[in-house]
């Protein structure tokens, strides 16, 4: 399917009109942090969640609420504030290859962050570049794994600069950067701009984009991912990723 740019652009437009919308969330692991009030619960929640969602999108809800339900509905307290003995509680749960060691390891390294480097905006804001955060991803994941941690758990973080996509931290990104006055995406990270974000890259968004001419590359890999940015930046230079509600939702629900 090839369109002018101008036709192209029209089509994605709608769809995001259509795909923007609260009623998206029923669906979405996105729903997990739309519990909370409070900014870091809201941030703790959606990494979190954001970190597990692969695979069945009903069993990564499932297992994100469980997640939330094990730190006693009130993330930042207990990452915060949990002694050693709590974390005992966290063991038997398993999502995927996320199992209950890992889980253990997250909740370390979140209190390293919110104790030592003032919180994830700060880590994420701090290698941010004009026009990507794919190096501030980076550098995330060395500040994640400063403190001692099992090597297994390594593997949970993505590296853009080791060529991965990154799908599930663009993703979570995109819920605290972009504020859509929908109520879908959060917005509650002033210190970074939509226009940095990247597009959550996944089987579904990338074989639309490939119909559509958005991409070429067959991986959905980081050189893919860069080749996508930059297509979609031509589309909307100030909010790139609102196209991730068009590729999923076409994808999706839609089977295109």
């Amino acid at each position: 399917m090839k369109l002018k740019t101008s036709e192209l652009k029209d089509f994605l437009d709608e769809k995001v009109m259509l795909y923007n919308h609260p009623k998206f969330i029923e669906s979405d692991p996105i729903q997990i942090p739309h519990k909370f009030s409070k900014k870091e619960d809201i941030e703790i929640a959606a990494f979190l969640s954001a970190t597990i969602a692969w695979g069945n999108r009903k069993s990564i809800i499932k297992n994100a609420n469980k997640m939330v339900e094990l730190l006693d509905h009130s993330p930042f307290e207990f990452i915060t504030q949990h002694e050693d003995t709590d974390l005992e509680r966290l063991e038997p749960f398993v999502h995927r290859t996320f199992n209950g060691n890992d889980f253990m390891q997250f909740v370390k390294s979140l209190k390293y962050i919110y104790e030592k480097h003032n919180g994830l905006e700060a880590v994420f804001s701090m290698h941010a570049e004009k026009d990507s955060l794919q190096n501030s991803i980076h550098h995330f994941k060395k500040v994640f794994f400063e403190i001692p941690h099992l090597e297994r758990t390594q593997k949970h973080v993505s590296d853009p600069l080791k060529n991965s996509a990154a799908k599930r931290i663009n993703m979570f990104l995109r819920w605290m950067v972009r504020n859509d006055n929908n109520g879908v995406d959060f917005g509650i990270w002033q210190s970074l701009s939509p226009s940095q974000l990247s597009c959550p890259l996944d089987v579904h968004s990338g074989n639309v984009a490939r119909k559509l001419g958005l991409l070429t590359r067959k991986q959905n890999d980081g050189k893919a991912l860069a080749e996508l940015d930059k297509a979609l930046r031509k589309l909307d230079v100030s909010d790139p990723v609102k196209y991730d509600f068009a590729l999923f939702g076409l994808g999706v629900f839609e089977g295109f």
